[in-house]
């Protein structure tokens, strides 16, 4: 499989056996090259792919094939073996991916041991190895995940809960690695941070609820004035013996 895990799987073999080589010729599969999301043409960063990431690290360039004819040796090669391999299979009666695997090693061998040829020059432009703890480090998967208000961290899928007294505040970003074998390391400016895998997510705190005392203003008779009409309003005089009258309100003069 082309995925970026296989990918990284085959460098590392070939780098432990060789040494860390200059540059890669690829073609342009999002494992190698991948274009920019809008947000990065908005900010005019390259983007650079997880299989990308690793080579940099390793100061490996990757040089993209613009044509399958391009990369001529390689692609002759698998013509090659599309040729050949499915006739030897069908001669040695193979017709299952077990015994196709088995054959595959002592195939493989007696090709290159028929067909190989001597490079024009022996300089080796292989960088040295590095350590296995560094391999380690450097071929893994890189995330950036977002800490909730709770501190629980949502990866893949999986439910991650910060521990300790010292983990990375609520609402920032923190960076997931993740190593070959699916196992997880969390960092935030350089620290380690410990945590638990969680069923799910936690339960949201159940809040008691309060009863709220509503204040409502006192309840009004009939012949309050609030409840009477304008036209039934009345205004009485200083003398009580004069019969009352209605209020009257002096008109405005427009302007």
């Amino acid at each position: 499989e082309e995925t970026t895990l296989e990918e990284a799987r085959i460098l590392r073999a070939w780098i432990e056996r060789y040494g860390v080589p200059r540059a890669l010729y690829t073609d342009w599969k999002n494992v190698y090259k991948r274009k920019p999301t809008p947000k990065e043409e908005l900010e005019g960063r390259v983007p650079v792919s997880q299989f990308g990431r690793m080579c940099a690290r390793l100061g490996i360039e990757i040089i993209a094939a613009g044509s399958p004819q391009a990369k001529g040796r390689v692609e002759r090669n698998h013509g090659t073996h599309q040729d050949r391999l499915v006739k030897k299979l069908r001669v040695k009666g193979i017709c299952d991916y077990e015994k196709a695997n088995e054959f595959l090693v002592a195939y493989l061998a007696e090709h290159n041991a028929r067909f190989t040829q001597r490079a024009a020059e022996a300089a080796d432009y292989h960088g040295r190895k590095p350590i296995a703890e560094q391999l380690a480090r450097i071929f893994r998967l890189e995330y950036e995940r977002t800490v909730s208000n709770d501190w629980v961290i949502r990866h893949q899928g999986r439910w991650l809960q910060l521990e300790g007294s010292r983990h990375a505040p609520a609402q920032c970003r923190v960076t997931v690695w993740e190593a070959e074998d699916g196992s997880l390391e969390i960092r935030y400016r350089d620290q380690k941070l410990a945590y638990q895998e969680i069923a799910g997510q936690p339960p949201k705190p159940k809040l008691e609820k309060t009863r709220r005392t509503v204040h409502r203003p006192p309840h009004q008779g009939p012949d309050h004035p609030w409840r009477k009409r304008y036209v039934d309003m009345k205004v009485r005089t200083a003398d009580p013996a004069m019969p009352p009258r209605l209020l009257r309100v002096p008109s405005v003069a427009s302007p």
